[in-house]
């Protein structure tokens, strides 16, 4: 065969050959590489009328809005929001108000579809007080109800003079317009409330009651117990209290007791834990029913003096050798880029055994780097996200303590790095902070730094059950005591998690903070009475 035959030929097996992989390789390479599952999120939002920043939820992709009375619920205008960077909202429309009287469903999309859920709260003050009312009214806002007991003395029912009203929001219109009318409650009056153009028929029932006295309940907590009661309004109301078999009654001092007009708490101090009590309430000459409660038990958590430590490599680590971890440290994360920053410390405030010492460092080489606060706090480090942390905060608790106290000295520095929108605090002294809280969500706070997903704790959040913080901005050369009173949302929750957090600087969430601020922390203890 000539020549350029043979070239001819090699060309075109050449070309099957090429074909027939290119048909091979077609086949095999079909895009079935699946993209990447990243939650988009809300992070910030604001909404005219609110009363507190915007709570939001990332585990249940929920943005809780709280607004003023005053606030148009069904008309929220959505001023601004940010989320999670490459994101966009493709399922809904803030452009115009939107209605926040049921949640409101919007879609954010990062590879996938996210639904979020935004959810108003708007808390409306309602009453209706009449004469010879017996304990507060009942204000059923769903039913639009009203149900308010009346002594059967002085007419009972029969002509009831209205005191206070008020069913609807701020400038609401009512009518009848019942105050300081005498009304017949021997059966249902119903009255008429406009709002936003909106109007509502509420129903008002009277019942007539015997005892001018009723005990409500009993909160026990362990060396702290309130009482609660109804009475009438203006009288001698309070709470007596007795060991159970024991005969002599307690009568609580006034100091102890709170009244809001017929309602009436006692808060009853320096009980025994672990105690079971008896309470009753009075009002005037009337004794209400008897009560019976147990006071919990007095818990300190592991490790509260900080003398435990062992090391991991260079990282230091707030329990000893083969102990189980109960506190935890941000040194995981600042030894990415340096040394631990919380280390043990042979200063104390005994003068025996050791303290944790926290000190804020610029971590990183050269430039490159970022500001990192010492923190201790009762959790985990869960891992690190590039150069952020993501932590969890809090251990099991379940018992109600009134404050932490505990030691600490600090060395102030003047603030050198700081975030976008802290940079107004450069060059000002910068602050320690020890804070805790107490929390009743299904699971311990998730806590991240990184901008893209941050997700920091809200002191006023709706899972909050108590809190309270101590900071301090100048320098403390010696160690001196700290007391911090915890302030509870309500006497009747019970907590599912202890929340403890010290940093050297108080803004080190937002790496903000003075390059050589050092804050040494030692013999924290929980205390259960006031």
């Amino acid at each position: 065969m000539p020549r350029t035959g043979r070239s001819i030929c090699r060309l075109l097996r050449s070309l099957m050959i090429s074909a027939s992989l290119a048909f091979v390789f077609a086949g095999c390479l079909k895009n079935d590489i699946p993209y990447p599952r990243i939650q988009p999120d809300f992070l910030t939002m604001e909404a005219d009328g609110l009363t507190k920043p915007a709570e939001i939820n990332v585990n249940d992709r929920m943005v809780t809005l709280t607004f003023g009375e005053e606030v148009n619920i069904k008309a929220v205008d959505i001023t601004s929001y940010t989320i999670t960077e490459g994101a966009q909202l493709s399922k809904g429309n803030f452009d115009s108000p939107i209605n926040l009287a049921d949640y409101y469903i919007c879609t954010l999309s990062l590879y996938q579809d996210y639904d979020w859920v935004i959810k108003g709260i708007q808390t409306i003050e309602r009453y209706f007080t009449v004469e010879n009312q017996v304990g507060a009214a009942i204000i059923d806002v769903g039913g639009r109800r009203v149900k308010v007991n009346v002594s059967s003395r002085d007419g009972g029912l029969k002509n009831v003079k209205v005191l206070t009203m008020k069913l609807g929001p701020v400038n609401s219109l009512t009518t009848p317009a019942l105050e300081g009318e005498t009304i017949d409650l021997t059966r249902p009056v119903e009255v008429k409330v406009v709002a936003y153009g909106e109007e509502s028929i509420w129903t008002i029932i009277g019942e007539e009651v015997k005892s001018n006295v009723q005990t409500l309940r009993a909160d026990a907590w362990t060396n702290v117990a309130w009482v609660y009661g109804n009475g009438i309004d203006g009288a001698d109301n309070g709470v007596e209290y007795r060991l159970r078999g024991t005969q002599e009654w307690i009568k609580a001092p006034a100091a102890w007791v709170t009244n809001t007009g017929a309602t009436f708490n006692a808060r009853l101090v320096n009980l025994n834990p672990d105690t079971e009590y008896e309470a009753r309430t009075y009002s005037g000459e009337e004794y209400g029913d008897e009560v019976r409660f147990t006071t919990g038990s007095i818990v300190q958590v592991p490790n509260t003096s900080l003398s435990s430590w062992s090391k991991n490599g260079s990282v230091w680590q707030p329990w000893g050798e083969g102990e189980t971890p109960y506190w935890d440290t941000g040194n995981k994360g600042a030894a990415t880029l340096g040394q631990s920053n919380v280390i043990p410390t042979n200063s104390t405030s005994s003068g025996t055994g050791q303290a944790a010492m926290l000190q804020t460092k610029f971590v990183g080489v050269g430039v490159i780097g970022k500001i990192a606060a010492g923190s201790v706090f009762i959790g985990s480090y869960l891992r690190t996200d590039g150069t952020n942390g993501v932590l969890q905060f809090g251990r099991e608790f379940t018992e109600r303590p009134t404050r932490l106290r505990g030691y600490f000295n600090y060395k102030t520095a003047p603030i050198n790095k700081a975030s976008a929108e802290y940079q107004n605090l450069i060059g000002e002294p910068d602050t320690c902070i020890v804070w805790c809280a107490l929390i009743d969500s299904p699971e311990p706070f998730e806590c991240r730094t990184n901008p893209k997903n941050k997700n920091l704790f809200d002191p006023s959040a709706s899972y909050v059950v108590a809190y309270g913080k101590m900071q301090c901005g100048e320098d403390v050369p010696q160690y001196i005591p700290f007391d911090i009173t915890l302030e509870y949302t309500a006497t009747d929750r019970r907590p599912r998690y202890l929340l403890v957090v010290a940093s050297s600087s108080k803004y080190g969430d937002y790496f903000t903070g003075g390059d050589g601020a050092v804050m040494c922390l030692d013999d924290l203890e929980l205390m259960y009475d006031y």
